[in-house]
């Protein structure tokens, strides 16, 4: 669905690629944008038609005019397809176990009948933990999990979120369980087919750059409009990129806004890691890959987190406020006044001492932990010759 996913598996597998180069690795993805953020010479990408999120556990076909039953069993029929050809030593599936919908159930059955192995990566934070219960119990997904999966990676640190305690693992899910610290994609150019390049123009770096992002930008227009007009009359040079879901209505409106504000406006910034290593300070939504990736670049960041139809963001950005690392604004008492006070407090932070406060508690190895595991787990595999699938809604 989001970009996160995706950049997640492309930054675990680069790690992997690194690691065992002979590895073939095969990443599935409805992402439309992920040719577009430098693909490891290793990896072959299957593009599955993309999804849309009416609500929590509902998808329906981001392009087509079908039926959300014939998009989940297109899909399905792309990933049986998939799993048969390609013969994976091991299968990794980002946050849904079975895939949107369900539409991975028997792709995976198929993959554990040929003998691959099978692990889950899921983020350090889904949601609270009632909201997670609601949806879990019904469907004793935490003994599914433990039924079809040989092992599960949480992306983060249990001393910042302990989703084993949280989400009420049993002991036998717990046992398999392993936190890898936080995946991150590094802050250079993308390397790999189709890795885009973008320098700030000079002249606008005279002035302190602050950016923000809205992530994949579906429901981030509210900060992106907060932002461009904070951006009067201020000492900073702001640059705003929209994210590539946002609806093209809002796009426009904001572009025209950003214009006149004299905002850098773009759509979509392949390799934002290395626009933060020049920024005096980000501003941006709760979400994994980007807080991530701003913590890990040590730039002042002020987060508006967001907070329906899931709490996720909103209890990532406490935790992380709670040790130090950053400012957050509840979105409910975001203003361009509140939003522009904070941008000028953080750009006058110094990035060493949130580099070091960070580091004590934060550990960014996450893609390489998770592809050690990986490639163990294909050792132990019944399938001789190739290395893993990796596969996300």
């Amino acid at each position: 669905m989001g970009l996160g996913h995706t950049r997640r598996h492309i930054a675990i597998a680069r790690a992997l690629s690194e690691l065992e180069p002979s590895a073939s690795v095969l990443l599935v993805t409805g992402t439309e944008e992920v040719t577009r953020l430098g693909i490891p010479a290793q990896v072959e990408i299957l593009k599955l038609p993309g999804l849309r999120k009416v609500e929590n556990g509902s998808y329906v076909s981001r392009r087509m005019s079908i039926s959300a039953e014939e998009i989940r069993t297109f899909r399905a029929s792309l990933l049986r397809t998939a799993v048969r050809s390609f013969k994976p030593n091991v299968v990794l599936v980002d946050k849904h176990p079975f895939g949107a919908s369900g539409e991975f159930r028997e792709a995976l059955r198929i993959a554990k009948d040929q003998g691959a192995r099978s692990v889950l990566g899921l983020r350090d934070i889904l949601d609270s933990p009632e909201t997670v219960a609601a949806e879990w119990t019904p469907y004793r997904t935490q003994r599914a999990i433990a039924k079809n999966y040989d092992q599960v990676f949480v992306y983060g640190h249990a001393h910042v979120f302990d989703s084993v305690r949280e989400y009420r693992f049993p002991d036998v899910l717990a046992s398999r369980t392993r936190f890898c610290g936080y995946v991150v994609n590094p802050a250079a150019t993308p390397s790999g087919r189709g890795g885009e390049k973008r320098v700030v123009p000079l002249a606008t770096t005279q002035q302190p750059l602050v950016i923000a992002s809205a992530g994949g930008g579906e429901d981030g227009a509210f900060l992106i409009e907060s932002f461009v007009r904070s951006a009067v009359d201020v000492p900073w040079k702001g640059m705003a990129v929209a994210g590539p879901m946002m609806p093209e209505s809002r796009f426009r409106l904001l572009e025209r806004i950003a214009l006149r504000n004299r905002v850098i406006f773009r759509r979509f910034v392949p390799d934002l890691p290395n626009y933060l290593q020049i920024a005096s300070a980000v501003v941006c939504m709760g979400g994994y890959n980007t807080l991530g990736e701003a913590l890990a670049a040590g730039v002042p960041t002020v987060c508006v987190p967001r907070v329906e139809p899931r709490e996720e963001q909103l209890i990532r950005a406490q935790a992380f406020g709670r040790l130090g690392l950053m400012t957050w604004l509840h979105p409910r008492e975001l203003t361009p006044a509140r939003l522009g006070a904070a941008i000028s407090l953080a750009v006058n932070q110094s990035r060493q001492s949130i580099r070091s406060r960070v580091s004590r508690v934060l550990n960014f190895q996450g893609a390489q932990a998770a592809a050690l595991q990986l490639h163990a787990q294909a050792r132990e595999s019944l399938i001789p010759g190739r290395l893993p699938l990796c596969s996300n809604p």
